[in-house]
């Protein structure tokens, strides 16, 4: 007996498959992206942090 209808739900279940593993890949590439970037931001602030830090208007003000 070959039922259409199991046929149809199989393809669906791949189809709904194929979608999750596709969105599971797409959160785990933007979860890398996140955590590059705060890397990223974190050196950009500590970079900041010393350009502050040794500011010559600082020693400019002081005097």
């Amino acid at each position: 007996m070959d039922n259409p209808a199991i046929h149809r739900l199989d393809a669906a279940i791949t189809r709904v498959e194929r979608v999750v593993e596709q969105r599971r890949a797409a959160a785990a590439k933007l979860e890398r992206r996140h955590a590059q970037l705060r890397d990223t931001m974190t050196q950009a602030v500590a970079a900041l942090d010393r350009i502050i830090a040794n500011d010559p208007a600082d020693a400019a003000e002081e005097n």
